[in-house]
């Protein structure tokens, strides 16, 4: 029998469809004038990337929900604002303040809403609709069974927006203060990536003059987490937010070289900022020559003592050291015209910007207070033992300063093989030399991983704006991971933000997070165990198989998880990805394998190293090798934490296939 309602509610959807297509076609219809090229072409852009983010999905609906108010109004909630031909609203954009209570309204609060109604959707086309009616105290309360289908709805390529399953402390987070900076700690599955990811997208809404002029970024920690990411902002229609990842922030000269764990760790340690600033101003000398200024048949001198002052009091300051430097011209000219005047001539502004203009000037400036460039300071003191020891005197012991020197320095700082960690000193140079831009918003993901010295560098870019810090302390696998968000956020020169606790899991199936937190008091003592709030418990499979039965048992269990809809993820050790890719070549089964610095969008079945196992998920994982993924680490406790992450990536079903011994808390009962 026909759904007379649900008829009604695709015609709706059809003529949504049709307005959105209007509006973009008034926008690439408008013609660009302009006064001058630049406008012109600034004002092409602008035409641009709104007409991008008015094109439709097909395979999405342009609304989720609907809203009936106590006032008789009526409001579809979607993911763009869709206006008819006279400008009044088709669908309403999530973002704006009345979409507030499709999220948060309740019965206890139902905020003038009557009836909320969620709509099933596949392939682009409403399949089904679901109404809560929050006045109807005889309507008892129950789970959304739309509401869990499109959380476990199965999936291949990048990650979905979420703006359909939204929950109400999510929400909360999304659209918080533009100036409060917010850290997120979020267990497994309980969607802080989306927060981010949506908040970003909120505040361009909200605040856009402000924000889309000065920037927003998102931070993650490989490139396989930004292709995986990478389409929410566009669904979302914003197109101009920037991605990177904590690698390439820094990336302004290739990295060439590496460091062991023990000096990348010292390294990144927050002591290093005083050592590099000793190392820039320790350049200054102590001026030893006057400054003699011939003008005319006249020369006039400034005593060196009287220089000595006039540096010092710049240095105090507190201004970068080249804005302090170019202060030092006209306060050296202005003592030379003081000494016109004593001696009787009235000279005026001309004489005194002719005179900071001089050659006289300019080379004692440079003599007295030189330009530097970053790489040439850090070269610097990497390479002698002295300047290393006046810079780091009192805050690094004798054994660390040999950790950081050269025992054989490179000939010149543009051979120098510099590692990652030694960017990110580079970039904090940078940044004593000349200030660093701000933006207005930074997203910053997997944030625990970050080191101290990683962690300024970031702050640098968000100095005037604010951040979302998202992460969760037991999922740190670097030597240098955070143990709480309070020296996290203090790093990152947000002191006293809020911490909000995120430990309701949407994605992460209940069997799967309740084996996972066996590890926990391992790995993060004191952290709450997430709750998986999913009905489906999902499926976990243990199976021990014998070492030649290795690669047929792991061929076995992907040809199984593939015959179904959705992803498949197989993770595995680093070493161990081309063994298995070997393996399931073997066996005729396509796959994608995933790196450090690329994703993969395109298989169902996608190889994925460990280290780069972080921020992903998929329908179905299969983990290999525990044991050996552990092993691969500096330490247990970073093995087990890396493990952690491996575990919880699956949305509905695990399956872990090894040869060795499961870790002690892994085991059975």
């Amino acid at each position: 029998m026909p759904d007379l309602e649900l008829d009604r509610e695709r015609a709706y959807l059809s003529e949504a469809r049709a307005a959105l297509e209007r509006m973009r076609e008034r926008t690439e219809a408008i013609e660009v004038k302009a006064a001058d090229p630049i406008a012109a072409a600034y004002l092409a852009r602008a035409l641009y990337y709104r007409a991008e983010s008015l094109r439709d999905d097909p395979g999405s609906a342009l609304f989720f929900g609907r809203l009936d108010t106590l006032d008789g109004e009526r409001w579809y909630i979607g993911r763009r604002h869709v206006g008819d031909a006279g400008g009044e609203p088709l669908v309403i954009d999530w973002r704006a303040q009345v979409s507030t209570a499709f999220y948060r309204a309740s019965r206890a609060e139902p905020m003038g809403i009557e009836k909320r109604r969620r709509f099933g959707i596949a392939g682009g086309e409403l399949t089904a609709y679901e109404d809560e009616h929050l006045l109807d105290e005889t309507e008892t309360d129950h789970a959304s069974a739309i509401l869990a289908a499109e959380i476990e709805r199965p999936r291949v390529g990048p990650m979905r927006d979420i703006v359909a399953t939204i929950q109400p402390e999510q929400d909360a987070l999304v659209r918080a203060d533009a100036d409060t900076t917010v850290c997120v700690q979020g267990a497994p599955g309980t969607g802080k990536t989306a927060v981010g990811l949506h908040r970003a997208a909120w505040l361009l809404y909200a605040h856009r003059d402000r924000l889309a002029r000065q920037g927003v970024l998102v931070i993650g920690p490989n490139r396989a987490f930004l292709d995986h990411i990478g389409a929410v902002l566009p669904a979302l229609g914003e197109v101009r937010v920037a991605h990177t990842t904590v690698a390439d922030l820094f990336a302004t000269k290739p990295a060439r070289g590496a460091d062991d764990a023990a000096v990348a760790t010292l390294k990144g340690d927050p002591r290093m900022a005083e050592v590099l600033r000793r190392a820039v101003w320790g350049v200054l000398p102590t001026p030893s020559d006057p400054l003699v200024v011939p003008r005319g048949v006249r020369k006039w001198r400034v005593p060196a003592y009287d220089v000595a002052d006039i540096v010092a009091e710049l240095r105090e300051r507190g201004a970068r050291f080249h804005a302090a430097r170019a202060m030092l011209a006209p306060r050296l000219a202005h003592a030379v015209l003081v000494a016109m005047e004593r001696a009787g001539e009235t000279p005026d502004d001309r004489v005194q910007d002719a005179v900071a203009r001089s050659a006289a000037v300019k080379a004692y400036v440079k003599d007295v207070w030189p330009e530097l460039d970053p790489a040439k300071v850090l070269f610097r003191l990497y390479a002698d033992p002295a300047v290393l020891t006046a810079a780091a005197d009192g805050i690094l012991s004798n054994d660390e300063q040999a950790m950081l020197g050269w025992a054989a320095p490179p000939r010149t700082p543009g051979s120098a093989r510099w590692s990652p960690a030694d960017l990110v000193l580079l970039d904090e140079i940078a940044d004593l030399l000349d200030r660093t831009p701000s933006l207005g918003h930074v997203i910053l993901d997997e944030a625990q991983d970050l080191s101290a010295m990683q962690l300024r560098g970031v702050g640098r870019r968000c100095s005037t704006g604010a951040a979302t810090v998202l992460g969760d302390l037991a999922q740190g696998t670097t030597p240098w991971a955070a143990r709480t968000w309070a020296d996290t956020l203090g790093h990152l020169g947000k002191p006293g933000s809020h911490v909000e606790i995120l430990n309701r899991g949407f994605r992460v199936p209940a069997s799967v997070i309740a084996y996972a937190a066996r590890l926990l008091p391992r790995i993060a003592p004191g952290l709450g165990v997430p709750e998986s709030v999913r009905d489906n418990p999902g499926r976990l499979d243990l199976h021990a198989v014998p070492v030649d039965g290795l690669a047929v048992e792991v061929v076995r269990r992907v040809e199984a998880a593939a015959a179904a809809p959705g992803s498949v993820g197989v993770i595995i050790a680093d070493a161990d990805v081309p063994n298995v890719s070997a393996a399931l070549t073997a066996a005729g089964i396509g796959h994608g394998v995933l790196g450090a610095d690329h994703g993969d969008i395109e298989h169902q079945i996608d190889l994925v190293p460990a280290s780069v196992a972080k921020g992903l998920e998929f329908d179905r994982v299969i983990v290999v090798e525990p044991a050996t993924i552990v092993a691969a680490e500096p330490d247990e406790r970073t093995g087990l934490r890396r493990l952690y992450v491996v575990l919880t990536r699956a949305v509905s079903e695990l399956d872990i296939v090894h040869t060795l011994p499961l870790p002690d808390e892994l085991r059975a009962a």
